[in-house]
């Protein structure tokens, strides 16, 4: 049997495939389990053990300029693709989503499954699924192999994400340039783009003060580079600002990639973040994360995006990140780094 799960989104979306996928690999040990991912996050699955082949379609699309090499490349690949004749092709996304699922038929697998709105609307699904209510997305993306007669498990595998030697090296260099070592400071991080969901200028500086005096332990304050209006991805320059210019001997600053970023994560005792892709990893770190989410009754709910594996902790906030009190957030901060 040969299983594809398309899963061409952002990282931290694919990240939450990994449980289902080692779900997949433990309950049909026989199947060839296949994953189309692209250009731009097929690197968070590399050398993992659940993945037989992982297909690696370019963007064809890129800054608004359409790229012919690209164009060409993905209908030499969909032609390979079809080859293998699938029996099965997931469409990996916790909603409808018509792209995916356009991009899920045009493989011709003898059976695609996909969430939709309405069935009518997508009649060559072999299996048009409604949308699921109150599920975490990476139970919805598991949920997406019942009709292969699997029952999902109670509970999942936590996400999986291997490190590379590269990550390690780079991480081993920049701590030894500061002065510190593995596990010797905290991550506080931005990038969720939205204010509400941002800590407060006011709040990294007390918590990376409550940090040094309660642990010993340095912060490493990280932030999405770039400006604000950058139409590509937007940045929090400003936002990092007037934290930067308080110039606190607690904080140590990293405005970086992202892979040198999860590279810290990996090796910090616990970390801190919004709702974002960065607090995904820092979940599926060794020191876990606690996230942030805040007026979840218009924005993304913790109960379907919120931080999962074995040292995951998160808070909400009614209206704002920067409503949340010190002794709240130390709370599940403590139980992370004790």
């Amino acid at each position: 049997m040969k299983i594809l799960i398309v899963k061409r989104d952002k990282l931290g979306d694919l990240l939450l495939t990994t449980p289902m996928l080692a779900w997949l690999k433990q309950a049909v040990p026989q199947a060839e389990l296949h994953v189309l991912a692209n250009d731009y996050n097929a690197w968070v699955i590399d050398g993992n053990p659940h993945a037989d082949k992982v297909w690696v379609l370019p963007r064809v699309r890129h800054a608004g300029k359409l790229r012919i090499g690209a164009a060409l490349q993905t209908a030499r690949m969909l032609w390979q693709m079809r080859r293998e004749k699938f029996d099965w092709v997931l469409v990996g996304n916790g909603e409808e989503s018509p792209r995916a699922i356009e991009r899920g038929l045009s493989v011709r697998g003898a059976h695609t499954v996909s969430y939709c709105k309405q069935a009518k609307d997508w009649p060559r699904l072999t299996h048009a699924l409604p949308q699921p209510q109150d599920m975490h997305e990476s139970r919805r993306l598991a949920n997406l192999a019942t009709p292969l007669g699997l029952q999902v498990p109670a509970e999942l595998p936590a996400p999986l994400y291997l490190l590379p030697q590269s990550g390690r090296d780079f991480a081993t260099s920049w701590l030894a340039q500061q002065g510190f070592s593995a596990g010797g400071y905290v991550v506080l991080g931005l990038g969720a783009r939205r204010a509400k969901k941002q800590p407060s200028t006011a709040q990294v500086l007390e918590w990376s003060e409550q940090i040094a005096q309660r642990w010993g332990l340095k912060t490493v304050f990280m932030w999405t580079p770039g400006a604000s209006d950058n139409p590509l991805y937007p940045g929090d320059d400003e936002v990092a600002e007037p934290v930067l210019a308080a110039n606190s001997p607690n904080i140590v600053p990293f405005r970086g990639p992202l892979k040198e970023a999860i590279a810290l994560v990996w090796h910090a005792r616990a970390s801190l973040f919004p709702d974002s892709g960065l607090m995904h990893f820092a979940a599926a770190s060794p020191g876990g994360v606690l996230g942030f989410f805040a007026e979840t009754d218009i924005s993304p709910s913790p109960s379907q995006w919120g931080p999962i594996g074995p040292k995951a902790q998160y808070l909400e906030a009614e209206k704002s990140v920067a409503d949340l009190s010190t002794d709240a957030v130390f709370a599940k901060l403590t139980q992370l780094i004790e």
